[in-house]
């Protein structure tokens, strides 16, 4: 089982701007969104996570050392105006050829989605937790990343992406394959990564439509976060 993730925290969050003035720490029922991911991946059993930053990354890298962490936190630097492909690329170095599990510090998950596919590991390329619940009202249609699927692997990915029979979770198992795919192009996106993978058959999905998950990128988003944790509560 997978024990390292890797979650990104680089982005610039304009649209939560007047919730927080930086996304990692824009609260949700009270805790910040990067220490939800934390808390999230240690309840899934993981003990390391690399914490890429960019974007208020001082800021951010002080609210993780004032702060008991429940597993092992390390923290790189990535340039917040590059793709996010770029900021995974930054903690290649630090895995020593291992598999991680691959998160977004501005997604809510129930752990399980995350233990689902560090038990399932990269297959030799990469797998993606998919959601194939279409027009769930917690998903954004004009924001969520679309995947379309043949069997159990990734045939197309992309923003309003058509035809589609999945939503991207924003949770992957990676490898060192998807870092020398992204190695090998100039700025990519981690969509460019997977596209080049999904061309070799390398590229494998886990249904994960049983489990919640919600991106909180913008103020509609962070209002049904909250409705959430409130009823979990």
């Amino acid at each position: 089982m997978i024990r390292t993730a890797i979650i990104l925290a680089a982005g610039e969050g304009s649209r939560l701007r007047p919730a927080a003035p930086f996304k990692p720490l824009c609260p949700v029922a009270g805790l910040p969104l990067i220490d939800h991911a934390l808390s999230g991946l240690a309840a899934a059993g993981l003990t390391r996570a690399i914490v890429v930053l960019g974007y208020g990354g001082d800021t951010i890298e002080r609210h993780l050392a004032a702060r008991s962490q429940p597993l092992c936190v390390e923290t790189v630097h990535s340039d917040h105006r590059e793709p996010n492909g770029v900021s995974a690329l930054a903690a290649a170095p630090l895995l020593r050829g291992e598999e991680a599990l691959l998160a977004m510090c501005d997604h809510l998950v129930d752990p399980a989605l995350y233990r689902r596919l560090a038990a399932i590991g990269a297959q030799g390329g990469l797998t993606l937790g998919i959601d194939r619940r279409l027009g769930h009202d917690w998903v954004d249609p004009l924001d969520v990343t679309a995947v379309a699927t043949q069997g159990d692997r990734i045939v197309a990915i992309g923003k309003g992406l058509e035809p589609h029979d999945a939503y991207d979770t924003g949770v992957f198992a990676i490898g060192p394959a998807l870092f020398a795919a992204l190695g090998s192009l100039g700025h990519p996106s981690l969509t460019d990564g997977v596209r080049l993978l999904a061309g070799e058959d390398r590229a494998f999905v886990a249904d994960c439509s049983d489990l919640a998950w919600i991106d909180v990128d913008d103020a509609p988003a962070l209002a049904k976060a909250e409705q959430w944790r409130a009823l979990a509560a």
